[in-house]
């Protein structure tokens, strides 16, 4: 209450005490590669959901209870009646989150409008769109709630309202240290200078973090063991980012150019065509995926095309030492493409595929 009065000693020291969250958070935001175009704060949103609350009461569809606290009846569609504004003035989450949604879309005048928000707050969002289609928001119909499961460790569930929650920060530092002891054991980065090692380790531990999470559908509940997303081996990011960097050092020893070829009739092996027809379906992936709202699919196609890939790398002759000639060419082509294809995928991820691993 003294702060939406706007007490000075209380205002202070809450400036003071944000300020030290958002210096944390923007070092998470750096380490996870996040970053966002505008921030919206409940500071400055619920004052616009105060002005939507009257909007609601001047037009029927709020009430005022005895005590002047105000709500609205949702029974009739199955839910229950909720409080937006308490009787002393004070907002409440959806007092906020209404001016917010007002605020997003004057900004941005949006056709759809995506919240990312773990299941937990399944029921808080159906009441907020509700609430902004009774007040005959049109945009109200494109909002939509991207509803996520939670996810556990070996050792105890990812939750930030309860002592069992994990420090973000030191998730990474785990995973990045998981990467350079793998890395390490497989021998692949003894060429590497320090900063080379440093960067593929950074690349690598996020890739497997983000790619874990990402295979899932969003709802699911998952179980996140780090030591085995950092597989080189199976469904992983790491297994994906090193097939990768398998063509990359392909292509360079190669001394690839490219040049269009379509090989004799006869000649293109069962894999080569599978090869065609799964690089194929890439826009097709992404169209299932935008749709859904499931980056899974797209994951998942990724891993089908690596581990089809080398198949083709282990069934073709050795693609190096072939004569030099049309289908040496377009076995390459085929190669190069697929690259192309995973680094592009893998960015939609928020994943770098490092050139050599």
């Amino acid at each position: 209450l003294k702060w939406e009065q706007g007490d000075e000693a209380v205002v202070s020291l809450w400036k003071t005490m944000n300020e030290w969250v958002y210096a944390g958070f923007n070092v998470t935001y750096k380490n996870l590669g996040v970053d966002f175009d505008k921030f919206y704060y409940e500071s400055n949103t619920y004052l616009l959901g105060k002005d939507t609350v009257d909007e609601g009461l001047a037009k029927g569809v709020f009430f005022k209870k005895e005590d002047g606290s105000v709500w609205i009846d949702l029974t009739a569609d199955g839910l229950d009646q909720k409080l937006v504004l308490r009787a002393d003035g004070t907002s409440v989450y959806i007092t906020q989150d209404l001016g917010t949604a007002e605020m997003k879309h004057d900004d941005f005048n949006m056709d759809e409008s995506i919240y990312v928000v773990g299941n937990e707050q399944d029921y808080h969002f159906k009441v907020l769109f509700l609430i902004l289609e009774k007040l005959g928001k049109s945009w109200a119909k494109g909002l939509y709630h991207l509803s996520y499961g939670m996810v556990d460790l070996p050792n105890g569930k990812m939750k930030s309202r309860e002592g069992t929650v994990v420090d973000a920060d030191e998730l990474i530092e785990s995973m990045v240290t998981t990467a350079r002891e793998k890395t390490e054991e497989l021998g692949k980065t003894n060429d590497f200078s320090e900063e080379d090692k440093a960067a593929l380790y950074q690349n690598i531990g996020l890739g497997a973090l983000k790619y874990f999470l990402l295979k899932v559908e969003p709802k699911k509940r998952l179980l996140f063991n780090p030591a085995e997303s950092i597989d080189f081996q199976g469904n992983t990011g790491p297994f994906i980012q090193y097939t990768h960097a398998r063509i990359k050092s392909l292509l360079a020893k190669a001394e690839y150019t490219a040049k269009s070829t379509i090989p004799k009739d006869g000649e293109m092996l069962p894999v080569e065509l599978e090869m065609i027809l799964l690089l194929a379906k890439y826009p097709a992936e992404i169209e299932i995926a935008a749709k859904a709202y499931s980056p899974a699919s797209l994951a998942n196609y990724l891993y089908e095309l690596a581990k089809l890939f080398n198949k083709f790398y282990h069934e073709v002759p050795p693609i190096v030492k072939t004569e030099a000639g049309e289908t040496k060419q377009f076995r390459l082509n085929l190669s190069k493409k697929t690259a192309d294809i995973i680094h592009s995928g893998m960015l939609i991820l928020g994943i770098t595929s490092p050139e050599r691993m």
